[in-house]
């Protein structure tokens, strides 16, 4: 990928602060100082929930036993998905917990990203429709690089699936960001402009929003779609995410 983006630097982006780019070969083309990770339904979300109650939450990238080992190397509880009483990628799952909470999420789309911005060296950061104002306004004081990754999901074959939603949460970010924009981010943020007023409706029509709503994840839904009601920024630190604002 190196070598690609050398014969084809305008790959970057670089002639603008905010850049926009789609999952982790995005990240590794046009990562900035600062990496903002989209990943509405439901990681960021989730990571929003959690840092926002005070909760130590460490990304993972994969779903098998590793994450286990993980988790007890970290001292923190596995989000689990088949345990209705437990933590889980699901947003809500995470509201009751609290300050002296630690738990592993593993997510392929939104952890691969994070930990790819991670392993170039830039500050990152986890955004969604909750917390996307409190994200760019400390962005805003932080650094003008920025680079938002939109994470997608995934097709059967592993490609990337770009996702409404997320493009919408990128938009929604960029938004608030003063620095100069390139036309990707650009149109991200009118996109965000032309769907804010009717959020809850698009995301529960779009693909992601079916599945969620066939899978039972409503509440979800629901949660995901509140815009800026959260102050919370979750920056990835030690190879958790906690609230920057905390100075944690």
């Amino acid at each position: 990928m190196d070598s690609q983006i050398e014969a084809r630097p305008w790959l970057r982006q670089n002639e603008w602060e905010v850049r926009f780019e789609w999952g982790p070969t995005g990240v590794e083309a046009v990562a900035a100082g600062a990496v903002v990770i989209v990943d509405v339904l439901r990681f960021t979300t989730a990571v929003d929930a959690g840092v926002g109650r005070g909760v130590a939450v460490f990304p993972y990238r994969w779903k098998d036993s590793s994450a286990q080992d993980f988790a007890d190397q970290v001292g923190a509880v596995l989000a689990d998905p088949g345990d209705p009483l437990g933590p889980s990628l699901s947003p809500v799952s995470l509201l009751p917990l609290g300050p002296q909470d630690r738990v592993v999420l593993p997510s392929p789309n939104g952890s691969t990203c994070a930990a790819i911005a991670h392993d170039k060296g830039a500050v990152v950061v986890a955004a969604c429709l909750r917390n996307a104002h409190a994200v760019g306004d400390w962005l805003n004081q932080t650094t003008p690089a920025v680079t938002v990754i939109a994470c997608g999901e995934r097709w059967e074959d592993r490609s990337l699936r770009p996702s409404l939603e997320d493009y919408l949460g990128a938009g929604a970010v960029i938004s608030t960001l003063t620095g100069t924009r390139s036309p990707e981010a650009a149109a991200a943020a009118d996109a965000w402009t032309a769907a804010r007023t009717r959020i809850r409706d698009v995301l529960a029509d779009c693909v992601s929003g079916r599945e969620a709503t066939a899978r039972g994840w409503g509440r979800d839904l629901d949660f995901a779609a509140e815009v800026d009601v959260s102050a919370a920024v979750p920056l990835l630190r030690d190879g958790c995410f906690v609230d920057a604002r905390a100075g944690r």
